[in-house]
């Protein structure tokens, strides 16, 4: 059986280290759970050791409190991570902030009811309304029953008995996950915002920015100016984005905007911190391309499935993209973007 709370704290064997232009990334003593990164002056990335889940949170412990950004996947995470910050600190967790509305990111909202949760207004909407319907939701599950039934097949076919072990126990392990989607009840952010916002907290100052529509329509970047730190959510990664819900027209200048920000580290909603920051720049030029090469064919009459299998973006080497072809998922976002603009 897995236990969803353990207290016991196992420290690394080693710690990792990254310098670059004066930046220091080490890593800290994990949880059960977690996996803690100081970025820098008591700014952590908290990473789920859970190897079925990869989003990203923040925690920001300052002198008295502390701020947590996002709230991971489902509620049985939240507290996974509100158990495990207590290995950090015992100050109190004040506040939470939500990047964006996406499930992976705010479905574990409903364990911090007791405290502000802070997010776009646009969030606020999406998740008011009916996100459970969501069309980014709904693929997710979907996405779950498939993997479940590949799991369960594999584990079927194989004879090998060591082999079966292994893939039963990835199976239960991925199977307890889903099952723990079964428990949201969605909570939408309860102080809203537009543009900008900034919270003071003892000697740290907190700025939640809003530079624009990329990932989703209220994507929320959060600035530590004297820290040169931004966490952007899924605004910017080391890559690409998820395009489903993307307003790709619109992302290459709000990307120039966060690149206003003065900062050396970025840490994204999915994986590590990034100190290559000459990777926004990639990013947004693959955007812009994809959106002119999506949009000339949309003017010539190409359907979506044709267009998928044909849009070349091979030319975007350092990203890296090595095949033809663009999901069928994003090329349908740019034609709904292309025949309803707004």
């Amino acid at each position: 059986m897995i236990s969803k709370h353990r207290s016991m704290v196992r420290v690394m064997t080693s710690v990792a280290i990254c310098t670059t232009a004066g930046v220091l990334i080490a890593a800290q003593p994990t949880t059960d759970t977690h996996r803690f990164t100081e970025i820098r002056n008591g700014i952590y990335l908290a990473q789920s050791t859970d190897p079925v889940f990869n989003s990203n949170a923040v925690v920001i412990v300052n002198d008295d409190d502390v701020v947590l950004i996002d709230s991971h996947v489902t509620p049985s995470k939240a507290r996974d991570l509100i158990a495990s910050v207590k290995t950090l600190t015992s100050n109190p967790i004040s506040a939470l902030i939500n990047s964006h509305h996406h499930w992976d990111h705010a479905h574990g909202n409903q364990e911090f009811t007791d405290i502000p949760i802070i997010g776009h207004e646009f969030t606020y909407m999406k998740m008011a309304a009916a996100p459970l319907d969501e069309a980014t939701y709904t693929r997710g599950l979907a996405g779950n029953d498939t993997r479940l039934a590949e799991m369960r097949a594999q584990v079927a076919a194989t004879s090998d008995t060591a082999e079966r072990a292994t893939l039963q126990a990835d199976l239960d392990l991925f199977a307890a996950h889903v099952r723990d989607f079964d428990e949201i009840s969605p909570v939408p952010p309860t102080v809203t915002m537009n543009d900008r916002m900034t919270l003071y907290r003892g000697s740290r100052e907190i700025q939640i920015r809003f530079l624009g529509r990329a990932h989703t329509g209220g994507d929320l970047a959060v600035y530590f100016p004297d820290d040169r730190v931004v966490f952007t959510g899924d605004m910017a990664l080391n890559g690409p984005s998820y395009l489903g819900d993307g307003f790709v027209d619109e992302w290459p200048q709000t990307l120039e905007n966060l690149k206003a920000l003065d900062f050396d580290v970025l840490v994204p909603g999915h994986g590590n911190a990034v100190t290559d920051l000459n990777r926004i720049d990639l990013v947004q030029a693959y955007y812009r391309d994809l959106w002119q090469k999506t949009a000339a064919k949309h003017r010539s009459g190409v359907t979506v499935e044709n267009a998928s299998r044909t849009i070349d973006l091979t030319n975007h080497t350092e990203i890296p993209i090595r095949q033809v072809g663009v999901a069928p998922l994003t090329v349908q976002r740019i034609y709904d973007r292309l025949e309803h603009p707004d």
